[in-house]
């Protein structure tokens, strides 16, 4: 039944109309928009046929290029740069610090200074060991000079031996007095060094039991321990000068006693020309002993001089912060690194090329980079360095395939980064082995 109702329904679409049908089709109005609308399809398609086959030309032979030059090899990678770690040349509390990361310096721009006070101390030590050194010396050659005069004096004749032999008691009574006043004061000197000392010991014991309860900082009980440590060498010298000014006094004192004996009897002056030639060989000594101290001491200022010029930390070229690792306040060890400095003047692609391809890749070739901020105006720049050893594609590359090929690390050196190539972005590269650039911007 179903298939008969369909089979009448087509029959009667393919008959038709009746007389009626078709008057009343005859005075339906037609569509105010079927002619126009036809008539716009009629004359947009050719225009749209005409763009699709000048635009298909277009790209063909203008855009398209003809794929990768034979004579160019392209890699892809990231732009980086040379770094320097900068670091302190002495052990010191940083004081301050000029630069945060991001920031841009300049060539001998201080960047950090560190604390004085420990340095203070060791000049002032270092100082006071010239001092002492100096006044060592200048007695020793005092005393020398003081024997050699007796000497020739006691070469005289026995006339005039008695005649000086008065006046030589006399000096060498006055000597006596002179080197006497020096063991006095030497000794007075020796006391209030070991009050200080004494002192030193009490405020560095005090400090250790306030640094063990967290009263005191690490660094003031390290202060205190460098003034006791100070104070004993002090003490030591002093003592040191106290036992040359004795021995002075003893060597007046037999000077006088041997005068005396040649104004009593002036046969002896011989024997007192040998035992003064054995005191200027003595005080010889001194002073070479003196003089290598004095050296030593002079060499241990000037190094404490050139230290002080350590304490400003200065940029070695012209670049950026990478990073900061420390803050005012901390204590550092020499050697320790307190920024990173990008050398914005090293800009390069680090790049990777297919081992099979990396033996046309030579020193000194020139390269096009291309930034994704402008990718239609490269930049020029050359071949600087080829890894010496093959390895494997950087774990980064997203593909397992490519992870497995092994590649060749490339150097593409920036003439001139113009300051759009910066360290962290992603760039491609083109290596010019041979020939000249094509003239199409970029052949892939």
């Amino acid at each position: 039944m179903k298939e008969k109702a369909i089979s009448s329904e087509n029959a009667s679409e393919n008959e038709p109309p009746s007389a009626s049908e078709a008057q009343i089709v005859s005075e339906q109005p037609e569509s105010p928009s079927g002619k126009p609308r036809r008539k716009f399809l009629k004359a947009i398609i050719p225009l749209v046929l005409i763009f699709a086959v000048g635009g298909t030309a277009i790209w063909y032979f203008f855009i398209r290029g003809s794929g990768p030059a034979v004579n160019i090899i392209s890699v892809s990678g990231r732009i980086e740069s040379d770094d320097s770690a900068v670091a302190v040349k002495t052990t010191g509390k940083i004081r301050e610090i000029n630069v945060r990361e991001g920031d841009r310096v300049r060539a001998g721009q201080i960047i950090a200074v560190l604390d004085d006070e420990q340095l203070k101390a060791r000049e002032e030590q270092a100082q006071a060991a010239v001092v002492q050194a100096e006044t060592r010396l200048s007695r020793a050659k005092q005393q020398i000079a003081i024997l050699e005069e007796q000497k020739d004096q006691s070469q005289l004749g026995v006339e005039q031996s008695k005649l000086d032999a008065q006046g030589r008691v006399k000096q060498a009574e006055a000597q006596v007095s002179q080197t006497r006043s020096q063991v006095a004061q030497a000794e007075a000197q020796l006391e209030q060094a070991e009050v200080n000392l004494k002192q030193a010991k009490y405020d560095e014991e005090k400090a250790t039991r306030l640094f063990k309860t967290g009263d005191v900082s690490e660094q003031l009980a390290k202060q205190s321990q460098s003034k006791r440590e100070a104070l004993v060498k002090v003490v030591q010298a002093q003592r040191k000068q106290l036992d040359s000014a004795r021995s002075a006094v003893n060597a007046a004192i037999g000077t006088l006693a041997v005068a005396r004996a040649n104004f009593a009897n002036p046969a002896i002056r011989s024997s007192q020309s040998a035992a003064i030639s054995k005191q200027i060989d003595q005080f010889g000594r001194d002073i070479d002993s003196a003089q290598a101290d004095l050296e030593r001491a002079r060499a241990q200022f000037r190094e404490a001089e050139a230290n002080r010029n350590d304490l400003n930390v200065v940029a070695p070229f012209d670049g950026v912060v990478a990073t900061r690792a420390v803050e005012p306040g901390e204590v550092v060890q020499a050697g320790t690194t307190i920024i990173t400095l990008l050398n914005t003047k090293s800009i390069y692609l680090r790049g990777f090329v297919p081992e099979g391809e990396i033996g046309k890749v030579k020193i000194g070739q020139k390269v096009r980079i291309y930034l994704d901020s402008d990718p239609n105006n490269p930049i020029d720049g050359l071949v600087t360095r080829i890894d010496p050893e093959a390895t494997f594609t950087p774990e980064n590359t997203y593909f397992q395939n490519d992870r497995v090929k092994q590649v060749v690390g490339v150097k593409l050196s920036i003439n001139d980064p113009q300051g759009f190539a910066k360290p962290g972005m992603p760039a491609d590269g083109e290596i010019l082995l041979a020939g000249d650039w094509p003239t199409n911007i970029r052949t892939k």
